[in-house]
């Protein structure tokens, strides 16, 4: 009986040592995949649930992770005012990734969102699209775009 005890446990030693190997977190893994996904995009430091990463089209870019108010975040900062088309592309490009969204919806949820600055609406406007919190802000040289997700999304 003893014998069959001993088997028993190493039986089970086994199965829970060679379970599975140590993963990254949630969002080195998107991270990752946004690396693979977007050319010319770094990854750069990661501090406090948020990554760094830096592409030619974008002054600022950071991915942050698991919030107080939010699941993932998507931050970008443009270098002129009135973004290049090409910004919009990584934007909406990261946002599909991110939260896996279509591309398209991505893409016009964050054209309209910086669109609808200006003299009407203000430098500071916060919509929702397809179940995405966006706020865009302009300064005098620069505008950006935060998209995040609620957490009970």
């Amino acid at each position: 009986m003893l014998a069959a005890a001993l088997t028993l446990l190493a039986g089970i030693s086994l199965s829970v040592s060679g379970a599975s190997p140590a993963r990254a977190d949630r969002c080195d893994d998107i991270a990752a995949q946004l690396k693979g996904q977007i050319e010319g995009l770094k990854i750069g430091i990661t501090a406090a649930n948020v990554i760094y990463l830096s592409h030619p089209q974008a002054r600022e870019l950071t991915l942050g992770c698991r919030g107080r108010n939010y699941s993932n975040e998507l931050y970008a900062k443009a270098d002129s005012r009135k973004p290049k088309p090409e910004f919009f592309e990584l934007v909406a490009t990261a946002a599909a990734l991110v939260f896996t969204i279509p591309k398209p919806d991505a893409l016009t949820g964050s054209t309209r969102c910086i669109k609808r600055m200006g003299l009407f609406r203000g430098d500071n406007v916060k919509m929702r699209y397809r179940r995405l919190n966006m706020e865009c802000t302009r300064t005098k040289t620069e505008a950006a775009i935060a998209i995040s997700r609620g957490r009970d999304e």
